[in-house]
């Protein structure tokens, strides 16, 4: 199998390094070779954050390019927008519509883009575009945006839902089960 490109992107504070953890082990679990990059950027509070998952047959580099990721999975929107040049041109973004104002924006240097969403379509991307801090909430905790965005980002893979399930017990304390179990189905059923 040819080498697989996922790019999960976001702000610091979102909970990405769990998203990136869970997902390789979940591949790994599936027999996939499996590199996952460190988290780049500034992942204290508030921060861009970047995290590669790469799987196939023999992976050699945990890095993605512009231009070969399949999937961009984003906690943020303005981040899906930043990152959208790392697509392939037939690769699918899955974000969040939650908007958290970059430095620029809070010093009022800039404002927020506005019909993100629409420009990134417009320009002929793949866009999965949901409010995954409300159904976050709904599961019980703000917290779960990075669980809710796993369940809608298996659509797009051929595991079956048992597997995510028992990959995430693995990794998600006994206390945080049940509630991360109804964010993945949330965004599952979105």
């Amino acid at each position: 199998m040819e080498t697989k490109n996922v790019m999960i992107v976001g702000v610091g504070g979102q909970g990405s390094l769990l998203a990136s953890k869970l997902l390789g082990k979940l591949l790994l679990d599936e027999g996939y070779d499996v590199k996952v990059s460190e988290v780049h950027g500034m992942s204290q509070r508030g921060g861009s954050v970047v995290t590669y998952v790469r799987y196939g047959d023999k992976v050699y580099s945990p890095v993605i390019d512009k231009g070969e990721a399949d999937y961009i999975v984003s906690f943020e929107l303005l981040e899906a927008a930043r990152w959208m040049e790392y697509l392939k041109p037939d690769g699918q973004i899955v974000t969040n519509i939650q908007q958290i104002d970059p430095m620029p924006v809070i010093t009022g240097a800039m404002t927020y883009p506005d019909e993100l969403v629409k420009k990134m379509k417009d320009a002929g991307v793949k866009v999965d575009a949901l409010d995954c801090l409300k159904l976050a909430e709904e599961a019980g905790s703000a917290k779960a945006v990075n669980i809710v965005l796993m369940g809608r980002l298996s659509h797009y893979f051929d595991i079956p839902r048992e597997t995510w399930m028992k990959t995430m017990e693995a990794m998600v304390p006994a206390k945080f089960l049940e509630m991360n179990r109804k964010a993945f189905e949330l965004g599952e059923k979105a």
